[in-house]
């Protein structure tokens, strides 16, 4: 009996009827993790029971998912600890700490469920992607004044979608849109008209957010997919395809971008968000100077001061997602938090070109992850749901290829 054979169930109508609802039901979480304008919002809302149902009939935490859990707790417990050095606790405090509890058992939870089949990683995408299409959407027509109250989905006179911080919204789209260059890059040419027009979307969705973090999570990302794909696909016609796909959209951003650059609005927030340091990255009390000030306070604090302390201190957060770890989780919450993303890449990297059914989805989120290790240099993704959602995704992954490797030796 093969490995693939041995992880055949027998078929029973009733139970695939309930995992294919729970499997919908699961999808919807993810589709509405898009839709965050105000807290709690409803993705919340709808993941403590998922996850609570799930884990109370029955869902399973493997050896291979445990290690993330472990990690992820641990983290939390720097959280904790570190409320205790604080003189006042207030109550925003202590629900930050809720909320980083919760988004780590999300992580858990995907991970599991990918686990148990990884057959709902093509729902998880499908959710996703119309999720960013819809959000997008919002934020281009919130940009440009397209209906009253429009701008709701804008801040500074920067698209957001249904987010309530451009530098949130830009990032969530870019999985989405690997997930159509991929298709686009693998799939039918009958599909490539619907795969290009999404493409486009997010991208300009992206590109309206003036985000210089997601701008560059976006190409950095986009570029890493192309790489791995030619890396993994060696055949001359593929990397033919790959090229004239590739330039066909290099040159119609291109023209969009210029189009876009034709409104004065447009251009003049380019022009100002391009400029490599911003007057609050620089001078007295900016952003570096701020992280080299915290990384020094980390030194003589190794619980940490707190979360939520560091704006209080300093003119803004940390904008750091490693002197974040320090400051609100401590020493304890830091390395834990460094060893679990080191663990991560390299799991994600030893499978990555594997030929297995959720390769094309492990591939997208371990760029998208190691994209956010990156612009986690100069941003905080603490608290992104999505940042969960791929971290589950890669584990999930990596559970379902350790449970493949025991069947094929069980068999």
């Amino acid at each position: 009996m093969s490995a693939v054979d041995a992880q055949i169930r027998p078929f029973n109508p009733q139970a695939a009827a309930v995992q294919l609802m729970v499997s919908w039901i699961m999808a919807f979480g993810v589709f509405l993790s898009g839709f965050v304008i105000s807290e709690p919002a409803p993705y919340e809302l709808l993941m403590v029971g998922q996850v609570a149902l799930w884990f109370l009939f029955g869902l399973k935490i493997s050896r291979a998912v445990a290690p993330l859990l472990a990690l992820l707790l641990i983290f939390n417990v720097g959280g904790l600890l570190a409320l205790t050095v604080m003189p006042i606790i207030l109550t925003e405090q202590v629900l930050y700490v809720a909320v980083s509890l919760f988004l780590a058992l999300t992580a858990v939870f995907y991970a599991a469920v990918i686990e148990d089949r990884p057959q709902r990683l093509k729902l998880i995408f499908q959710a996703w992607v119309a999720a960013a299409i819809i959000t997008g959407m919002l934020g281009i027509l919130g940009y440009f004044h397209a209906f009253p109250g429009s701008e709701v989905f804008t801040r500074y006179d920067r698209a957001m979608g249904a987010f309530q911080d451009p530098n949130v919204f830009g990032p969530f789209l870019v999985a989405p849109m690997l997930y159509l260059l991929h298709g686009l890059l693998k799939g039918r040419l009958l599909e490539s008209p619907l795969r290009i027009l999404g493409i486009l979307i997010l991208s300009f969705a992206v590109f309206l957010s003036f985000s210089r973090a997601a701008w560059g999570l976006f190409l950095f990302c986009a570029v890493a997919l192309v790489f791995v794909m030619l890396l993994k696909e060696r055949t001359n016609a593929f990397r033919l395809k790959i090229l004239v796909l590739s330039l066909t959209a290099v040159i119609a951003m291109v023209i969009a971008l210029l189009i876009a650059l034709q409104f004065e609005k447009v251009r003049g927030l380019f022009e100002t968000r391009t400029q490599l340091v911003q007057e609050y990255d620089g001078g007295h009390l900016g952003r570096f100077a701020r992280h080299k000030l915290g990384f020094e306070m980390a030194m003589e604090k190794p619980l940490g001061i707190g979360p939520m302390m560091f704006g209080k201190i300093f003119p803004e957060d940390e904008h750091n997602i490693y002197l974040k770890s320090l400051m609100s989780y401590g020493w304890i919450g830091f390395l834990s938090y460094l060893a679990m993303i080191v663990w991560t890449v390299s799991m994600g990297f030893r499978y990555l070109l594997r030929e297995r059914p959720w390769q094309p989805n492990l591939m997208i989120a371990w760029i998208v992850l190691v994209g956010h290790m990156l612009i986690g240099a100069v941003i905080d993704t603490d608290h992104w749901r999505h940042f969960y959602l791929v971290l589950g995704i890669v584990w999930g992954c990596g559970a379902a290829e350790w449970r493949y490797q025991r069947a094929r030796r069980q068999g």
